[in-house]
Formats: C-alpha cells, sequence, structure tokens
C-alpha cells in the first residue's frame, strides 16, 4: 500500500478526492497495490464540504504530512507561491515524492525543485500545472521524445479565450464581456493574472522548458494582456479574415529561444481559430511528427484532477516498483531567449487622424524611412472630423515598429494610436 497526503481540500483537492475514491479498484490494478489518502490539510477542520469526508483524514497542521514517515507521495493542490513553494521543498527533503498543479511555482523554481528532487532520489510531477485535463506535460517528455519540437502556440486560458470568444460572436466591449464572465465564475473577482497575460506566460514557461530541455526564466517571457481589445479591433480582425486570440507562443529559432504572450490575430482557417469559450488547445511542430494539436478543458474541478490523478498513479507506480522517474534527470541545454526587439513580425495598426489631404502620405513616409513595409491600408468609415485608418504590415522587425509608432504618435495630424495588435501566420 502506497500513503498519500494532500495539501489543499478546495475545488481541486476536492476531485481528486472523488475520482482516487469513485475509480479506486481501477487505479488499484494500474499501480498493483493500493492507494490510501492518510491525511489532508485543510484551514478549517469544522467548514461544511462538498463531499462525505471522514473527519479523521484531515487535519490543520502540516507537520502530520510533512514529517509522517508513512507518507510516501505528498499531493499540493494549495496554489499560490507561499506556503506552497516551503512545503514541497520540505516534503522533498523528507524523501517524498511530489504531484503538484502549481503552474506559479513550477514556473518560478522549477529547475530547484528538480534538482532537489535528484539528490533525494523522488520525483516531481506536474501535469495539472498546464491546461487543466489536456494531457501535454508526459507528452512532450515521452510521446514527442523523438523529435526536435519547433513551435508551440497555446490558448491556455480559458477566462481570456471565453471573452474574446463572446466580444467575437456577440459584438461586445471587454469590460461587459468581462463582468458576466465574473457572474459565470468564468473569471475571479480579481482577475488580473487571467486578463494580463500572467496566467499563460506560467503555463508556456513550463512549457518551453520541457520541449526544449532548458529552464525558462519566467521574467525573460514577454508578456501582454487583453484589456486593450476594443468591439472595433474584433471587427476590423473579422473583415480581414482573422480572429483575435490570446496566444502563448514558444519557437526554437535556431538563435534562440523566441518565448511570448500577447493577443493577435489568427487566419479563419487556422484551427486555432475554432477554438472557442472556456477550451484551451495546443498546437506543436515536431521534426519528424509534423503538426499536432491538443484540444480540450483546460481548468475546473474534475479536468484537472484528472491530470492530477494520472501523475499521482505513474508516481506510485515508481514508488511501488521502485523505478525513478527518469525524466527527472535530464541534462539542461542553454538557450538564449530572444529579445521581443529582435522579434519579427506582421502587425495590425488602428490610428484616428485628422480628416485632411496628405496625413496618410507623411504616415507611409514615416513606416518607409523606418524599413517598415506595409501590406494594405483601409480608411474606415468617415467619423468627421476624424478619420479612422486601419494598417497591417509585412513582416518587420519589433524594434522598428516601435520607432515608427513613436514618430507617428508625434504627428501634428495623428489624434492617436488606437491600438496595435500582432498578426500571427502559424
Amino acid at each position: 500500500m502506497i500513503k498519500l497526503g494532500l495539501l489543499g481540500f478546495g475545488t481541486v483537492g476536492t476531485g481528486v478526492y472523488t475520482v482516487l475514491k469513485n475509480n479506486k479498484e481501477s487505479i488499484r490494478r494500474k499501480v498493483g497495490t493500493e492507494l490510501e489518502i492518510k491525511r489532508i490539510l485543510v484551514n478549517d477542520l469544522e467548514k461544511k464540504r462538498s463531499v462525505d469526508i471522514s473527519r479523521d483524514l484531515l487535519t490543520d497542521n502540516v507537520e502530520d504530512i510533512i514529517n509522517d514517515p508513512e507518507i510516501d507521495l505528498v499531493v499540493e493542490l494549495i496554489g499560490g507561491e507561499e506556503p506552497a513553494y516551503t512545503y514541497i521543498k520540505r516534503a522533498i527533503n523528507n524523501k517524498k515524492s511530489i504531484v503538484t498543479a502549481n503552474k506559479l511555482v513550477i514556473a518560478r523554481y522549477e529547475e530547484e525543485l528538480l534538482e532537489l528532487a535528484r539528490k533525494n532520489g523522488v520525483s516531481i510531477s506536474f501535469e495539472g500545472s498546464v491546461a487543466g485535463g489536456i494531457p501535454i506535460i508526459r507528452p512532450l517528455k515521452e510521446s514527442f521524445a523523438a523529435n526536435k519540437i519547433e513551435k508551440i502556440y497555446g490558448i491556455l486560458n480559458g477566462t481570456t479565450n471565453y471573452i474574446l470568444s463572446k466580444m467575437t460572436a456577440e459584438e461586445l466591449e471587454f469590460d461587459e464581456v468581462l463582468k458576466e464572465a465574473q457572474k459565470l465564475g468564468y473569471a475571479e473577482s480579481d482577475p488580473v493574472s487571467d486578463i494580463s497575460g500572467a496566467d499563460a506566460a506560467y503555463k508556456i514557461t513550463i512549457l518551453s522548458s520541457i520541449a526544449y530541455e532548458t529552464i525558462v526564466d519566467i521574467e525573460d517571457v514577454y508578456v501582454e494582456g487583453v484589456k486593450g481589445i476594443e468591439a472595433e479591433d474584433i471587427k476590423n480582425a473579422d473583415e480581414l479574415g482573422y480572429v483575435i486570440k490570446l496566444l502563448a507562443i514558444s519557437k526554437n529559432t535556431g538563435k534562440g529561444l523566441d518565448i511570448r504572450v500577447h493577443p493577435a490575430f489568427v487566419s479563419k482557417a487556422h484551427p486555432l481559430a475554432l477554438v472557442n469559450d472556456v477550451y484551451n488547445a495546443i498546437y506543436l511542430h515536431g521534426d519528424a511528427v509534423g503538426d499536432v494539436m491538443l484540444y480540450g478543458k483546460g481548468a475546473g474541478q474534475m479536468p484537472t484532477a484528472s491530470s492530477v490523478v494520472a501523475d499521482i498513479i505513474q508516481t506510485a507506480k515508481e514508488i511501488f516498483y521502485k523505478s525513478p522517474d527518469l525524466n527527472n534527470n535530464n541534462t539542461i541545454i542553454s538557450h538564449k531567449i530572444i529579445d521581443i526587439s529582435e522579434v519579427y513580425n506582421s502587425f495590425y495598426i488602428r490610428l484616428q487622424v485628422v480628416d485632411k489631404p496628405g496625413v496618410l502620405a507623411k504616415i507611409a513616409k514615416v513606416f518607409g524611412d523606418n524599413q517598415v513595409s506595409l501590406s494594405s491600408v483601409i480608411q474606415k468609415v468617415h467619423l468627421e472630423p476624424a478619420v479612422p485608418i486601419v494598417l497591417v504590415t509585412h513582416q518587420v522587425k519589433e524594434s522598428n515598429l516601435k520607432r515608427s509608432i513613436n514618430e507617428i504618435k508625434a504627428l501634428d495630424d495623428v489624434i492617436g494610436v488606437k491600438n496595435i495588435i500582432r498578426v500571427e501566420e502559424i
């Protein structure tokens, strides 16, 4: 028998308990022995819970789990940086293997925790940290092991995907849809991590580290959120043959890693354009397998519990058969992270200018002087005294585009640069 300790008994923790209980016999057969939850750490011992559980299983003292010699596997489901990070380290130092769904801790401390696990002869698994119920961590380590992964594109945040999908379908503004998402429980009361792009950045950091056998510092990932997207941009994207998605992008260019999170125009013809509502998707390219897309629910109680329990089963098998996870012993390859200023992209630019002759010529000259080539220029409906202009560039260096925009903002006849969104030709 292998005994488990659960740290946290919220939404995901309850889901993990339910799956382990309902599928007990099937899991026993797959592991080779029975799994028993010995202790569950909670904040409030007297709180009413959505599942029928023995009071004797609960504790509000983490020492009852971390220092229990009978517990071989600790499942961390607290979330956030602290105290989760400290608890994980202490458990590893006490020779306990770890399963976690904590994207923040893994994104920031993966290298340290993997090395600590190696020294202590245990493993750390984190399938549930990225894309909920979509299996991607272990497939990257195993199923795609024969490949050199060249590109990963992800819709990795269900909240922002719901907002952008709703804005597209119903021509609504951002703030209106955000309030609705909060009422439905798709967005937190404080949605900053989602709408700022931070949540997706943690996830693409983890995927990049695994795909390229390296350690990516979250601070090196360029992040831009969706708050600035307006209904006008959604409409323009549609007319141009695109939809707007918050994309997590990771590319191994051969000259370095290009890793970023930002809104992007995605062609309606691409499968990612069809990923709507709270669903997630990961689209990757390997040199041998070619293009592969994984699609499913990226969050929620049971989808995430599915991934966590899969890790529990695998880790329990390693403990029972005394066969360590060799994926935790990879050599780290050093890669340069390409600064966003050096990246090449096409851009959608929406301007508001004064309605007078020669304005467009001045704007075109600024772009030309900065080596920015335009693929299309569209003058929208006349709104006197201002004229909306939509521009789409060819592939240009980010720093050249930024310099152009700064000069355009300084032109007397330019009322404002309303939005700039990258066009990602996947």
